[in-house]
């Protein structure tokens, strides 16, 4: 949907897969006809064929610049945004000030009282670009205490005047106080500025040196980013939530791009996670309109799959593991959590070349990426781990999206973008190559190897075209697995039964 850039737009209801609308020439293309009550006795022609799906304004966005009076972003500056709170003070008082342009000033005679961030980001290099979930309301902005942020850094009252950026003094209660009071596209500008002594400082902290209050409850928690869109894909997406949580040895939280997502999958995916076990969380993002976009629905899927993973998650979610939703997994997720990466940000699993009868198509063995890579492997990206404190220290996100602002000016380059996007920056950010057990595609793995994976994905293969369903049923059954493929399908479908009895009761 094209809609102003602060709007937070999610699907609330639909009875069809808005991926796959189908017709018939007997039933129509009606929601009626797609849930089996079309009016059988009624001409097709006379049959009024009816596709409802509603939409909701889920949040609404700030985003804005941040500078320091040099014009510098403080790339890697944590914030935090939270609701306003009014102090439990009986003298308080308050000013409201309407300016001619629309903004709003408040002064309070008395302190500030906190509370817990409601949303939070960083600041990004390219225009120093940040961005924040709200909804109508008063808000406080301010530099995340659990990060360095605060020691190194003053919020500064000042704005930008004749392109040059000019301070007037420290905000009061070292924060921004924002009002959401229309659907209007208004960007917001920060100046922040190094205190005194600070001038060299680095905002990344090793680990050691900040802890925050969840630090010790999540360092037994394997956390799970997967995205999907389309029915068939959210099944497949259930499975391979289900098989993690079977052969993960530690607690699991799953976080979901919601962006494409059903909003029948998200109530059924919740109720099937107290079911098994784990927990599931929603995330989304607004691409930025600065940003080159992408036309084609798969392409912006890879897109957030890649650009966005330090400013998608919490800022104390120290480490993230991808699972492509058509995977199945046989192995511990928690080894590969534990697995040192060696100093890289992202650890990816090279492309197998050991099934002899697709030798022929691995174009990263030919031409451009031959060259390109230098000896380099090249990954594939439907499972990868990453260290989000390397990848922020490293200001990785940043590298990333300038790469791909270059590359993506050709229509015809990052025909993978997900995956060609790290493997072409891999001179400028490493990846650690993860042992090939940890990824098995029929496509390109040996049967031999088989034994070994602790992951099996169900890729496309060159050599022929195969519906999905069939390929899982075929590749994921036999000795090798304590479920087959048709046996956790008909556990998610025993999970997708009580949901739909408990809402009808």
């Amino acid at each position: 949907m094209d809609v102003p850039e602060p709007w937070d737009i999610q699907q609330a209801q639909s009875i069809q897969d808005t991926d796959n609308l189908r017709c018939g020439l007997q039933s129509g293309c009606s929601d009626a006809a797609a849930s089996g009550n079309a009016y059988s006795e009624v001409p097709i022609h006379e049959q009024r064929q009816l596709t409802d799906v509603e939409y909701v304004l889920n949040h609404l966005l700030f985003f804005g610049q941040c500078y320091d009076p040099r014009g510098s972003p403080p790339n890697g500056l944590q914030l935090t945004l939270s609701e306003f709170s009014q102090p439990q003070v009986a003298t308080t008082a308050e000013t409201v000030e309407v300016e001619a342009d629309g903004t709003v000033q408040i002064e309070s005679s008395a302190a500030v009282e906190e509370s817990e961030p409601y949303s939070d980001t960083l600041v990004m290099k390219t225009v120093g670009y940040w961005q924040l979930r709200a909804n109508p309301g008063v808000w406080n902005l301010s530099i995340d205490k659990n990060s360095r942020g605060p020691e190194i850094f003053d919020l500064m009252e000042g704005a930008f005047k004749g392109g040059i950026p000019r301070v007037s003094g420290v905000a009061k209660d070292n924060l921004k106080r924002l009002i959401m009071g229309d659907f209007v596209s208004r960007s917001e500008m920060l100046m922040v500025k190094r205190k005194a002594g600070m001038a060299k400082e680095s905002l990344f902290a090793k680990s050691k040196d900040i802890s925050t209050k969840d630090d010790d409850k999540d360092e037994d928690v394997v956390h799970v980013f997967s995205l999907a869109t389309g029915h068939l894909y959210e099944r497949f997406l259930k499975i391979m939530m289900l098989s993690v949580t079977k052969r993960t040895s530690s607690k699991v939280k799953f976080w979901l791009f919601e962006n494409f997502l059903s909003p029948t999958f998200k109530a059924s995916a919740r109720a099937m996670a107290e079911k098994i076990g784990c927990e599931v969380e929603f995330r989304t993002y607004k691409w930025p309109e600065w940003l080159r976009g992408q036309t084609e629905k798969q392409r912006i899927i890879w897109g957030y799959k890649i650009l966005f993973l330090d400013v998608l998650f919490p800022m104390n979610v120290k480490k993230i593991i991808y699972v492509d939703a058509d995977q199945v997994v046989r192995g511990d997720l928690k080894e590969l959590w534990d697995m040192d990466l060696q100093g890289a940000p992202y650890g990816y699993t090279p492309m197998c070349s050991s099934r002899e009868t697709t030798l022929g198509y691995q174009f990263w063995n030919t031409g451009f990426w031959k060259s390109h890579l230098q000896g380099k492997p090249y990954h594939i990206s439907a499972l990868y781990v990453v260290d989000l404190e390397q990848f922020r220290k490293g200001l990785v996100g940043d590298k990333l999206r300038s790469i791909y602002q270059q590359l993506s000016a050709d229509p015809n380059s990052l025909a993978n973008l997900d995956q060609d996007l790290p493997n072409y920056a891999q001179h400028q950010v490493p990846i650690f190559s993860l042992p090939q057990e940890w990824l098995w595609c029929e496509s390109w793995c040996s049967d031999e190897t088989k034994a070994d994976s602790k992951t099996i994905d169900l890729c496309n293969n060159p050599l022929h075209k195969e519906p999905k369903v069939s390929m899982a049923k075929r590749i994921i059954s036999g000795e090798l697995f304590e479920e087959s493929w048709v046996e956790l399908d008909a556990e998610v479908d025993v999970y997708e039964k009580q949901y739909l009895e408990t809402m009808a009761s």
